[in-house]
């Protein structure tokens, strides 16, 4: 097949998307509690209030703060994975919508809801695949290929996304992907090259493949895991495809955010090592209080520990933040008109798919 890789910048190295500020409040963050009890509920209780009042509902991802996660559930809102974040996020009726998570998580959900309010804790909390694929440098690579589709992940900007012919989820990109295949495509993928080079190998299909990465999933290391396994010999190893291959090819099942907590409800084996962002464990601990689950550790050779298996940019929304945006009205996503109207094209046939 005619896979290759387009070299941007060198994503191993990931001192160029986090500053030191961030990384070394970040680190302070998982170090310890962000809030003593009795602080937490006194935000939970005001953030609660500010909800009703402004009829604004909340959405937050499954990496993000767990006293974040149980307050959108307590709501009415949601906990979820990109993909169910957006559709919630269009098929509510409140107009007003608090993303907790990522920028593009936040504008995917404007693309889908022009006509709501969407409100994020803090703006500044972006993502190293978002960072590493820049919009000019995308349609360039379209430019030279122009019998190529072009496929970007979910994880990209809204120039990203209105460049793109299709926008995919990790939980949906090898149905699309067999799909256009059937039809005889070739393909522009961007920016993940460990997933895409998993969809690669799982479909067969031809791919330019982008030179990006998580900064959190690309830490966890072959040796640190199979030193794990070794302790805990009946554990099935569970990965999300962001992950290495060396890690993909020793694992039991290999799936989304959200496919692998349905595969964690459904096994009936008891143990079970996690490979991607710590903040999974919040829900897997509260589906499944009968079983045990061990973080795959991001150690062995080569490993730096920068994320500590916790995203930096996620654990930048808290309680604090969350209610400060619901009193200022600021940190608003807004979009020019022409970039939301080409990048709901992408979008949607990602939502019509499902």
């Amino acid at each position: 097949m005619g896979a290759g890789t387009v070299k941007t910048i060198n994503y191993m190295d990931s001192s160029n998307f986090i500053s030191k500020s961030l990384r070394q409040e970040h680190l302070k963050k998982i170090s310890g509690l962000r809030y003593e009890d009795e602080e937490k509920y006194e935000l939970q209780s005001e953030i609660r209030n500010l909800l009703k009042k402004n009829n604004a509902l909340l959405i937050a991802h499954y990496y993000t703060d767990p006293a974040i996660q149980d307050l959108a559930l307590d709501t009415d809102g949601c906990v979820a994975d990109s993909l169910d974040m957006a559709k919630f996020g269009a098929n509510t009726e409140s107009n007003t919508l608090v993303v907790c998570g990522v920028k593009f998580m936040g504008e995917t959900a404007k693309i889908l809801s022009p006509d709501k309010t969407v409100l994020m804790p803090t703006l500044q909390a972006t993502c190293s695949l978002d960072l590493g694929c820049k919009a000019e440098d995308l349609q360039l690579l379209k430019d030279q290929h122009p019998d190529r589709e072009v496929i970007v992940y979910a994880n990209t900007s809204a120039e990203v996304k209105s460049i793109a012919d299709w926008v995919v989820t990790s939980s949906i990109a090898l149905d699309v992907m067999d799909r256009l295949m059937s039809e005889g495509k070739k393909f522009i993928w961007a920016p993940d090259k460990h997933l895409g080079n998993y969809i690669q190998k799982e479909t067969g299909a031809d791919m330019i493949i982008w030179d990006g990465s998580c900064v959190v999933h690309e830490e966890f290391k072959l040796e640190g895991i199979m030193n794990l396994k070794h302790l805990h010999s009946d554990a099935l190893i569970l990965a999300h495809p962001e992950c290495p291959d060396k890690v993909l090819n020793i694992s039991d099942f290999v799936g989304s955010t959200s496919q692998i907590l349905n595969f964690a409800k459904k096994t009936n084996n008891l143990k079970l090592i996690v490979a991607t962002d710590a903040g999974i464990f919040h829900q897997l601990a509260l589906q499944n209080p009968n079983k045990e689950f061990f973080q795959a550790p991001s150690s062995g050779k080569g490993a730096t520990c920068i994320s500590c298996a916790y995203c930096p940019w996620m654990g930048m929304n808290d309680l604090l933040k969350l209610r400060d945006v619901l009193v200022n009205k600021d940190n608003e996503i807004s979009l020019e008109e022409n970039i939301l109207d080409k990048a709901q094209k992408s979008v949607k046939r990602m939502i019509d798919f499902v």
